[in-house]
């Protein structure tokens, strides 16, 4: 005779029914932080050639860590801005913000940091690209993909891009 099919599918004691009966509460709270996938995207030293991948996991960090408030995904930020002009610009930053009573919009800090960040011979680059990318024999989905991913970060114009499109197809 089997074991398993002679054992009751009661609980042994009322405390045991209780136990497995009773609701779990939800454990969640957005002030504790919780394991993510995303790793912490490290520190920044001012390398424009390595800004933007840098930029992109920050980017993913704090929306993975829930962080939506602009006054700390700021301070976040400017905690892993060091050494060299980043570090510099980060201590600039800091005694700019606490001069001031007013807080800086998040829009408009990416929008400073981007300007000093941001490598400018790699824009430069890009538009070469596009302007001289070709299909050839590549699938259309895959050069539509390509073409797309270059025309953003060329931050091409839509008209300027339908132009190009009809030109590299």
């Amino acid at each position: 005779m089997d074991n398993i099919s002679n054992r009751s599918t009661k609980p042994a004691t009322p405390e045991t029914d209780k136990m497995l009966t009773t609701p779990v509460p939800a454990i969640y709270n957005e002030n504790i932080p919780t394991k993510t996938m995303v790793p912490d995207p490290g520190w920044f030293d001012g390398d424009r050639t390595k800004f933007e991948d840098w930029w992109r996991v920050i980017h993913l960090f704090l929306k993975s860590n829930r962080v939506v408030a602009a006054d700390k995904r700021i301070t976040a930020v400017l905690a892993r801005l060091r050494e060299g002009v980043a570090g510099i610009h980060a201590q600039k930053k800091i005694d700019e913000l606490e001069d001031t009573e007013d807080t800086q919009s998040w829009e408009e800090f990416v929008e400073e940091i981007k300007i000093a960040f941001s490598d400018k011979s790699k824009a430069v680059d890009i538009e070469w690209k596009i302007k001289t990318f070709r299909q050839g024999k590549k699938h259309i989905a895959n050069f539509m993909i390509e073409f797309d991913a270059l025309a953003m970060k060329a931050e091409t114009d839509d008209l300027h891009m339908i132009f190009l499109l009809k030109k590299n197809v």
